[in-house]
C-alpha cells in the first residue's frame, strides 16, 4: 500500500471511527440507562423528552408523592399539620432532591429544608381555590433555584393552608451523571484504541522497513555486500528498499569487477612480461653474437639481423595487443564502418596472408560460395585484425609436417559466414567453451612457439560482437579446429 494511501486512510480513521464508535456507544448506553430511569422514576412515554424539558423531569420525580398528598389534603387536611407524618413524607422526598413546606394562613408551620422565613416572601400566595390544582407547578428563583408544586386546601377549622413540594433544580440525577461518566470513559477508550491500532499499523508499515534499511546500510558500511534485501510491500518505502537492493547489487558488481580487473591486469602484466622477455633475450643474444664476431660471414650476419627483426615484430605485436586490450577495457575501440564488397575484401586478405603462410610451408585454400556483389557493413581494419589473429593462432598450434589452412565464405541469409579451418593439434572439449575468455590459455607451458598475451581471441570476440555478429568454434584433438564467425550483410532500406 502506498504511503500516501496509508496516510489518507489514517486520517479517515482518526476522523470517522471515533465518531461512529462514540455514537454507537452513546446509543447503547442511552437505551440501557433510559430503561433504568423509566423504571426507577416511573417516567412514562419517551424518556428522552424528560431530558430535553428539565421541568418535566423534576416534576416527574415527585409525581407519586404529590398525588398522595393531594388526596390527604382532600380527605384529612389536619394530617398535614402532624409533624411526624410530615417528617415521614419529607424523608421520602429527600431521596428525590426535594423537601416539604407547609403553610397555615401566612405562617410556615413546617419546613423540611430551606431558607426559613426568607423563603416565605417568595412562595406563591393562596389562589383561593378550595380544590388543589394537580398541574400547579411554578419556578422559584432565589438563592436556590427550585421547582415548586403547590397544593392549596382548607384545614378542618376553616383556615387556609398551602403545601409546597420544592425540588432543587441544580441537582443532577445520579443516573444521568453515571451516563455522562460512562460516555466520557467510553470516548477516551475509543480514542486510545483507535490511536493504538493506528500506531501499530503505521509502525509495522514504516518503522520495520526503516530498521531493515538501517541494518542494510550498516552492512554496506562494514563492507558486507553478501546479503539480500527483499522489499516487504509495494509502497514508497518498498520502492526505496528495492532501490537500496539495486544499489547493493551494483556496488557488489563493481567490487567484483574491480577485483576481477585487478586480477586480469596482474595476469596481463605477467603474460606480457614473460612474452616480452623471450624476444628481448633473443635479440640480446643475436646482437652479442654480431658484436663478438660470431656472425663472421655475410650469410650469418643476414640471418642474425632477420631474426632480430622478427623478434622486434613480435614485441611490436604484443604492444599493439596491449594497447587494443586497454581500448577494449574502456570500450574505446575506434571503428570506421563502411560498405565492403565481400569478394574483393577477402581476395585481398587471402593474398596478404598467403605470402606469409607460403614462407612457413603452410598450404592455403580459399573458396567463396557467396555472390560476387554481396556487401557487408564492417570496419576493414578491425576485420583484418580478426582474420590475422585467428590465422596467427592457428599457425601457433600447427603440429603437422604439412600444415594447411582453409578459408571459406558462405551466404547464410542475412549474414555472411566466414570459416577458417586448420589441421593443428586441436582443442580439448573441456577447453573449448573458454577459448574466447580473457587470458585463458590451453597451453600452460608458455613456450616460445606458442607464447602470447592470452587476449587474442577475446579481442576477436569483442570486435565481432561490436559488428553485430557472433563467433564460435568446433575442434577435435589431433585433427584440427574450425573457427566460425558471421557478419551482417548490407541491405538497402526503402524510403
Amino acid at each position: 500500500m502506498k504511503l500516501r494511501t496509508r496516510l489518507i486512510i489514517s486520517f479517515c480513521i482518526i476522523i470517522f471511527v471515533p465518531v461512529l464508535l462514540a455514537v454507537a456507544t452513546m446509543w447503547g448506553f442511552g437505551r440501557y440507562q433510559m430503561r433504568t430511569l423509566r423504571h426507577i422514576y416511573n417516567m412514562d412515554g419517551n424518556a428522552y423528552d424528560y431530558f430535553v424539558n428539565s421541568f418535566k423531569v423534576l416534576s416527574q420525580f415527585t409525581k407519586d408523592t404529590y398525588e398522595s398528598l393531594q388526596q390527604v389534603a382532600k380527605d384529612t387536611p389536619d394530617k398535614l399539620s402532624d409533624p411526624s407524618y410530615l417528617d415521614q413524607v419529607n424523608q421520602d422526598l429527600s431521596t428525590k432532591y426535594s423537601y416539604l413546606i407547609v403553610r397555615k394562613d401566612q405562617a410556615l408551620i413546617y419546613t423540611g429544608f430551606g431558607n426559613g422565613p426568607a423563603l416565605e416572601d417568595l412562595l406563591p400566595e393562596y389562589d383561593g381555590e378550595a380544590s388543589p390544582n394537580p398541574e400547579s407547578v411554578s419556578y422559584l428563583d432565589g438563592e436556590e433555584q427550585s421547582l415548586v408544586r403547590q397544593i392549596d386546601f382548607h384545614f378542618s377549622d376553616g383556615q387556609e393552608g398551602s403545601l409546597f413540594i420544592v425540588t432543587a433544580m441544580e441537582q443532577i440525577l445520579p443516573e444521568v451523571k453515571g451516563i455522562l461518566i460512562d460516555l466520557l470513559i467510553s470516548v477516551v477508550l475509543i480514542l486510545v484504541f483507535t490511536a493504538g491500532m493506528l500506531t501499530i499499523w503505521i509502525y509495522q508499515g514504516i518503522i520495520n522497513p526503516i530498521r531493515k534499511l538501517k541494518s542494510a546500510a550498516q552492512n554496506i558500511k562494514d563492507g558486507n555486500l553478501d546479503f539480500h534485501m527483499e522489499p516487504s510491500k509495494q509502497d514508497e518505502i518498498g520502492e526505496l528498499c528495492q532501490a537500496f537492493e539495486e544499489m547493493r547489487f551494483r556496488l557488489k558488481e563493481s567490487a567484483e569487477e574491480k577485483v576481477s580487473g585487478e586480477k586480469e591486469n596482474k595476469i596481463l602484466i605477467r603474460n606480457i612480461s614473460h612474452d616480452l622477455k623471450t624476444p628481448i633475450t633473443a635479440i640480446k643474444g643475436y646482437v652479442e653474437g654480431i658484436m663478438d664476431g660470431v656472425a663472421d660471414t655475410p650469410e650469418k650476419q643476414d640471418k642474425y639481423i632477420r631474426t632480430i627483426y622478427n623478434k622486434a615484430n613480435e614485441m611490436d605485436k604484443l604492444i599493439d595487443e596491449l594497447t587494443l586490450y586497454s581500448n577494449i577495457d574502456t570500450n574505446r575501440i575506434p571503428y570506421n564502418f563502411n560498405r565492403i564488397n565481400v569478394a574483393d575484401y577477402f581476395d585481398d586478405c587471402v593474398d596478404e596472408v598467403g605470402l606469409d603462410l607460403e614462407s612457413k610451408n603452410i598450404k592455403l585454400t580459399y573458396i567463396d560460395y557467396a555472390d560476387k556483389d554481396v556487401l557487408i557493413i564492417a570496419d576493414p581494419e578491425q576485420l583484418r585484425r580478426v582474420i590475422h589473429n585467428i590465422i596467427g593462432n592457428s599457425i601457433k598450434y600447427l603440429d603437422k609436417q604439412q600444415g594447411f589452412i582453409s578459408i571459406r565464405i558462405r551466404d547464410v541469409g542475412d549474414f555472411i559466414q566466414v570459416e577458417i579451418e586448420d589441421n593443428g593439434k586441436g582443442i580439448a572439449a573441456k577447453d573449448l567453451p573458454y577459448i574466447f575468455d580473457r587470458f585463458y590459455r590451453t597451453d600452460e607451458s608458455r613456450n616460445s612457439s606458442t607464447g602470447g598475451s592470452g587476449i587474442g581471441l577475446s579481442i576477436v570476440k569483442k570486435i565481432i560482437e561490436d559488428h553485430g555478429g557472433k563467433i564460435w568454434a568446433n575442434s577435435k584433438e589431433g585433427t584440427g579446429t574450425i573457427m566460425y564467425f558471421v557478419i551482417r550483410k548490407y541491405q538497402e532500406v526503402a524510403n
